[in-house]
This record gives C-alpha cells, structure tokens and sequence, in this order.
C-alpha cells in the first residue's frame, strides 16, 4: 500500500474530526468549479464532505413542518440541469442515468416530497452569468427569484458576506446543517463564528470533489527511463527540483526539425497556481493580510517563470483557445499536467492511446509534505436561501427532505461512485484523488474578481517578472481583503 495511502487515513480522520465540532466549521465543496463551470460528477449522486455511516435523526422526514395551505413551487436556481424535480416524469428524463436504482431513488423522493408538503420542487437552470444577475438584483429588490441558489463560491462567498444570503443558524437553530450534519454540512466562508449562509450535500464523495491531481504521460517517462514519481515521493523526493529536472528533459525536438513537439507541462495558470501555492505551504489570500508579497509566494511565481520563459519546459500558453491549454495533452506530446475527475470524463481519458498515471504534486522549498494542504476549498459550489424568501424555515425542510433521498441510509448512500472510480481509470490514480481530498486550503485569492488574468499571462510570458506582479498586485489583494473581512 501506497504511503500516500496512510497518510490519507490520517488525513480523513482530521476531517472527520474538524466537521464534527462547531456548525459552520467545514466546506466540502459540492462540485470541483472552473471557469466553464463544469459539474463534477453523475446528477445521480449527492454531494458533500462526510463519509460516516451514521444514520441522520431525521431520516424520514421528521420535520414538524407541516404542508403549505396552498400548493407552493419551490424554485431552486442553479446553472446546469439538475434532476429530479417535479417536472420530470421518468429517471430517463435524465440521459446520463449510470445506475437505475439510485435514480430511482432520487426521483421517487420528489413525490414524497411533493406529497408531505403540498409542494413542487422546481430546478431553473439560470446559466452562471444569470445566477449571479439574478442574486445581485432581485434579492437586492427584496424579491428573490429563487427560493434556493446553487452559487459558485467566486460569487457565492461574496453575497453572503453582503446580506444576501439567510443565517440558518438563526431561523432552523436545530435542523440537521446546524446539529448532526448527516444530510447538509456548512461552507466555511472565513467567519470564525457559528453562521450558517451556506451550505452543501453530505456524501463520501466529499473527498473527492474539487481535487486537482498531477497527470503524466507513462509512456514519456517510460521512454526516458525516468523513474515514476510516485515511488519518489513516498521517499520524499518528489520536489520541485526534480520535477524541474524532469520538465527540462522531457521538453524535446522528437523529430530533429530544430521545433520542439514535446513539453514537460501544459495546463491552465489557475489550477497551476492553485497546487504550486499549496505544495509550497503557502497561501495568497487566507487571513486579513495579504501574502501575495511573501518569499513564499515569490517562489511560487518564480517557478511558474522559469517553467515558461526560462527553462521553456511549459508549452507556450495560447490566449487565442483558453480550453487548450487544458487539453492539450489529448495529443500525447505533454509529459504533465494538472487534472481532475471530471477533466478525465470531459475528455475521455480512458480512451487514450497512452497510459495516464495521476501523482501528488512536488513539495516545494518551503513546503512540508506531511502538513501540506492538497485541496482549496475556497472555490466549488454551495446551496444558499436568498434574503427575502417567503418563510425560508419552510423552503429548508423542504430542501433538506429531498436531499435526504436515502431516508437515512448512509451505507446505500455512500455505496456507489462508480463515476469517480471510472474517472480514475485505476485503483491507483483513485487512491491519489482520496490523498488529495484529505487535507483543505482556505485561500480567497481568486474568488475576489481582479482583472489580472492578462498579468498572469504576462508573468508566464515573461512580460512582467514576479517582484512586479507582486508589487502590482499586493495592494488590491490587501484591499480585498480589507473589504472581505471588514
């Protein structure tokens, strides 16, 4: 067994720990979230950050709630389809249906639902421009258009920092999100305090989602008689040293025409940015003060120069086709790059004509591989009731009975992540997403909207050296933050 594997076991344990002591304590971020929005997994499964086979209090809809006088919709606003809701009249409705019985399960709770509370459940996909059009203005009027939002945390943080969002804490004081969190667990939004605006699934998924592993190209390593890195790190020698080492002679001319057709890295800043700031132990943007300006985040940006315009080991960044940076290792010339279980769906990475083996990320110089964080959690997805919704203690019951298809059952819940195993291709590749699952970041750096994708690029380019990012940017960072925890 893989040390990762141990430490994993350890690593769970702190989790479990942590989300069992104050409400509003964890974030298990529901989706991995990136720019195209992309759902992490199956609409089949439910989503959050406990693995625990504890049965929740409320399994079967032991809200005291009673039924509405006259039968109400409840509109929950998000940015892609989601099933079930009352509109739906069979689990086929959904054509990515994988496993019968848990649709069925989803789908036979609707009615229950429907029936306890003389209601309509109702998913509007608003597209993700339109979730945050619809929060920043009709909540603002006093009349929200949904009586639940799924929001992306690069938005969602902010609103309910901003008021938009209820305290659950305040009005369901002893509903299952503020008490056992079998069903729903808190999103931390950096308040050290017992708040409750937003909110996720329970599920051993959890662990699973928004991780962001390292890929490489077996077959390129296996060609250069490179050894794996996975066998280097359980040895602890996995660093950015070496990794270096190994971008520089993977980056090759293969058919002597003076071109080079073979890079050691290619993916997209942001999810480089993210594990590099992580693996170096460090963060930008977690506490009141800035660290942009640190010597651990310039090494941070030093490294991402080098990697493209010094060694030249990353493949020039195209700001023509955003998407291929991402992609570009489908052609098999890429020896690394940063993946995740739904970049390997979107792709089909089980059809490559190449072996992909996913590893930790190298530690860095001032990293630690032992207490490194591996997973930010400051980005993903979260379940919040607007301000202004009609009798929200209601719109909650009823949310959290359909969330609670599984009647309690957290075996049969839990039972079932086929799509995340055949994401990973191998028990191995699985194994590393749970390692990388298992301890989480709080970083905001880029959750506050800052026009700096162009200095990035820059940075990469060579067109802006790190003091000067760093220089550039520390002050709005700084006032960020100043504004995010005032």
């Amino acid at each position: 067994m893989k040390s990762y594997k141990k430490l994993l076991a350890l690593g769970l344990s702190v989790v479990m720990l942590a989300g069992m002591t104050a409400c509003g304590g964890g974030d298990d971020k529901p989706a991995a979230s990136d720019s195209n929005n992309t759902p992490a997994a199956s609409s089949n499964n439910a989503s959050g950050n406990d693995d625990t086979n504890t049965s929740a209090d409320n399994s079967d809809g032991g809200s005291a709630v009673g039924p509405a006088a006259e039968t109400r919709t409840i509109r929950i606003g998000t940015w892609y389809d989601h099933f079930y809701d009352s509109t739906n009249e069979s689990i086929w409705d959904d054509q990515s249906v994988s496993d019968e019985e848990f649709a069925q399960a989803h789908f036979d709770v609707v009615k229950e639902v429907e029936e306890k509370y003389n209601v309509r459940i109702e998913f509007v996909n608003l597209t993700f421009n339109g979730t945050r059009e619809s929060i920043n203005t009709s909540i603002l009027a006093g009349h929200p258009d949904c009586d639940i939002y799924e929001v992306d945390l690069s938005f969602g943080i902010a609103a309910a920092l901003n008021g938009y969002a209820i305290n659950l804490r305040d009005i369901v004081p002893d509903a299952d999100v503020c008490n056992d969190r079998m069903i729903f667990t808190p999103t931390n939004i950096g308040l050290n305090d017992d708040s409750v605006y937003l909110f996720t699934q329970v599920s051993a998924e959890a662990g699973l989602y928004n991780t962001y592993m390292l890929a490489y190209n077996k077959q390129i390593l296996d060609d250069a008689g490179l050894e794996y890195p996975e066998d280097l790190y359980e040895r602890g020698e996995w660093t950015w040293d070496k990794w270096r080492e190994y971008m520089v002679q993977l980056t090759q001319d293969t058919n002597g025409d003076g071109v080079i057709d073979q890079y050691g890295y290619c993916s997209r800043w942001d999810f480089t940015v993210y594990n590099l700031l992580m693996s170096n132990g460090t963060t930008i943007a977690s506490t009141d003060t800035e660290t942009l300006s640190s010597p651990e985040v310039g090494e941070v940006l030093d490294f991402m120069y080098n990697m493209w315009s010094v060694d030249r080991v990353a493949k020039p960044w195209n700001s023509d086709d955003f998407d291929s940076n991402q992609n570009s290792y489908l052609d098999g010339n890429i020896a690394f790059w940063a993946t995740a279980a739904w970049i390997s769906d979107a792709n089909k990475d089980i059809n490559c004509d190449f072996d992909i083996v996913w590893c930790p990320w190298p530690i860095g110089p001032h990293g630690n591989q032992d207490t490194n964080n591996l997973r930010n959690l400051s980005a993903g997805n979260a379940w919040m009731i607007p301000t202004g919704v009609e009798d929200p203690e209601f719109v909650y019951h009823v949310f959290e009975d359909w969330a609670n298809w599984y009647h309690g059952d957290t075996d049969y819940r839990d039972s079932n992540l086929t799509w995340w195993e055949d994401c990973a291709m191998t028990e191995e590749n699985y194994a590393v997403m749970e390692y990388t699952g298992s301890r989480d970041q709080f970083d905001l750096w880029n959750n506050f909207g800052l026009e700096w994708d162009n200095d990035w690029v820059s940075l990469m380019n060579g067109d802006m050296t790190p003091a000067q990012f760093q220089e550039t940017w520390k002050q709005p960072i700084q006032d960020s933050l100043d504004n995010y925890f005032k």
